[in-house]
């Protein structure tokens, strides 16, 4: 129990910890000291603490703030550019080509704002980002305060911002060195997957990561056409290999593993290494189906990421949620497959979990950081609620999304952000929306 009086009150009708699983907490209250939770108590029994600010969040369910655990920010600005084709030729012919004509600093700047201001209107608390000019989105996550794991991007070829992967991760080291103490930031290295980065960095990024105890994430079985080359030219499966090499472990993040077989699975297991799902992005580029209630049921963590609004196209982590328990029921043809609170897990704790933020936020515990969403269940279009975890999961939308605080500072407010210029944010992206479709500027 608190022992001076608390920063904020906080009186939803519904509360869901996540952890532990299951519980749904009606009529208690979440006090906030700081930027950590310092009560969770029933209604009147808070009411009884000093606090100036008392909230009360009638039809509301608070849960911890979701977690996009992948994802491309800036290329919120590449949104549509380039719709219904396949990976391949989705990236060599349209997004590589557009990146090197466009991306500078000051595209990753205003895309990664876009990004940003999103996922806060989104209920996304913290996310995970692998693009160009890592320095840029550091620097817009300082300033926007929302909670973010920046990785460093590394492939076997001349990127913007880096001729050469040497390049990348030089500077990349500089941002650990730089952002080493910064309480919503932390840095991992984003090789780019195994078809585009070498044995000879990947061994280098291991050798990295240990010393700094960094995570990896790397896209990691997305196509078939990705697992025949690696067996064409490597003689095994792409996973296989990073086990090889040592990239596998308990902070490897494998993004997408559409592709999955029983020594996958293994693998996966024994290196106690997670997996990030992104159906949304796989269903539109026809990548795969990734079986996550085999790897729920073998013990792997998985999470939930959007990947980049360029593929999927919106950065809706709620929506992605439910298309992952939906499609995880038609993939393992079990209507028990993922229920409800598995899926919100999977978008909360499993990915806090993923980024090695288990400790610190991904649930509402006492002594966590308050990163809450809050969710207005008042439209009709919930009505009548018999059970706030299965209506959030499979029929409120991120319309619903009416407050969000990270580390106890509220960033938005009414469903506006706070710290954020939406209208400003809107006309830059307009600007580059005219400027990359060589359309004069209204």
């Amino acid at each position: 129990m608190p022992h001076s009086p608390l920063d904020c009150l906080l009186l939803p009708q519904w509360l869901v910890p996540v952890e532990p699983a299951g519980v749904v907490l009606k009529n208690y209250a979440i006090g906030i000291r700081g930027d950590r939770i310092a009560l969770i108590a029933p209604r009147e029994q808070a009411l009884k603490y000093p606090c100036a600010d008392i909230r009360e969040l009638p039809n509301t369910l608070l849960t911890p703030g979701l977690i996009n655990a992948h994802g491309h920010a800036a290329m919120t600005l590449f949104r549509g550019l380039a719709d219904d084709l396949p990976l391949q030729v989705w990236l060599k012919e349209h997004i590589w080509p557009a990146e090197l004509k466009w991306v500078d600093e000051d595209f990753v700047r205003d895309g990664t704002d876009l990004a940003i201001a999103e996922q806060l209107k989104n209920g996304i608390s913290c996310f995970s980002d692998m693009y160009f000019y890592p320095s840029i989105a550091c620097q817009q996550v300082h300033s926007s305060g929302i909670r973010a794991q920046i990785t460093i991007p590394i492939l076997n070829m001349p990127i913007p911002g880096a001729r050469d992967p040497a390049l990348a991760l030089r500077d990349g080291l500089q941002l650990f060195d730089d952002f080493k103490q910064h309480p919503r930031l932390s840095l991992g290295f984003g090789p780019h997957a195994p078809y585009t980065v070498n044995d000879p960095e990947l061994e280098n990024i291991v050798m990295l990561a240990a010393q700094l105890d960094a995570p990896i994430q790397m896209h990691v079985h997305e196509t078939a056409s990705e697992v025949q080359h690696s067996i064409d030219k490597y003689g095994e499966r792409p996973l296989a290999r990073l086990a090889r090499l040592g990239l596998l472990g308990p902070r490897f993040q494998a993004v997408h593993m559409t592709q999955v077989n029983d020594e996958d699975i293994a693998l996966l297991t024994q290196s106690n290494s997670s997996v990030i799902h992104c159906p949304e992005s796989n269903l539109k580029l026809a990548s795969g189906f990734c079986p996550i209630e085999r790897l729920w049921n073998a013990g792997i963590n998985v999470a939930i990421g959007t990947d980049g609004a360029a593929s999927n196209n919106n950065l809706d982590l709620l929506g992605e949620t439910r298309t992952a328990a939906l499609l995880a029921k038609a993939v393992a043809q079990s209507a028990g497959a993922i229920d409800a609170h598995r899926a919100l897990r999977m978008a909360t704790l499993n990915g806090a979990r993923a980024l090695g933020l288990d400790e610190h936020t991904g649930s509402l515990e006492v002594g966590k950081l308050a990163d809450i969403a809050a969710f207005n269940f008042s439209d009709l279009s919930v009505q009548p609620v018999y059970d706030p975890v299965s209506q959030l999961i499979y029929a409120a939308g991120r319309n619903c999304v009416e407050h969000l605080w990270v580390g106890g500072k509220q960033l938005l407010k009414d469903r506006k952000l706070v710290r954020m210029d939406e209208e400003k944010i809107i006309t830059k992206s307009q600007y580059w929306a005219s400027k990359i479709s060589n359309k004069s500027i209204t």
